[in-house]
């Protein structure tokens, strides 16, 4: 069963991205049927409407926080850092387009102004569209 509550206020979802101790993250859960939007939604709508839009962070902070901050908590070396010997797992989007698309009703939408997702090494998305290779794994912190 999927329960989704409407109990976050937009000015503490602001307040919280802004802090400097912030990382980012998501707690959708991919099930089938009509998961939150928050599942496929998040990550773009920081960098979109948080970062471009409404200039709560600079997009490496927003982006730091995304990968290296949270990698570092958790303790998983070699990941959320561009350098060599790391794991391979890179999105690349345009700062001006990138957008979370989807909604309630439609909550799987992709989002918009990703060009390319590589993970460990393989491609998984080109041009918005998903190639079908898998090479993701579970992580164990």
């Amino acid at each position: 069963m999927t329960i989704i509550s409407h109990s976050m206020r937009e000015d503490d979802v602001q307040r919280v991205l802004g802090a400097p101790f912030a990382m980012i993250g998501s707690d959708g859960v991919p099930r089938p049927g009509l998961p939150h939007p928050r599942w496929s939604g998040t990550f773009a709508r920081v960098l979109g409407r948080y970062t471009r839009d409404l200039g709560l962070l600079s997009l490496p902070d927003a982006v730091r926080k995304m990968t290296g901050a949270t990698a570092a908590r958790f303790g998983l070396t070699g990941r959320g850092v561009l350098r060599q010997g790391a794991h391979a797992d890179l999105v690349v989007f345009d700062p001006a387009t990138v957008a979370d698309r989807a909604t309630f009703a439609e909550p799987l939408l992709p989002p918009a102004g990703i060009r390319l997702v590589v993970v460990d090494g393989a491609v998984v998305v080109e041009d918005g569209a998903v190639t079908g290779a898998r090479p993701g794994r579970v992580l164990a912190c």
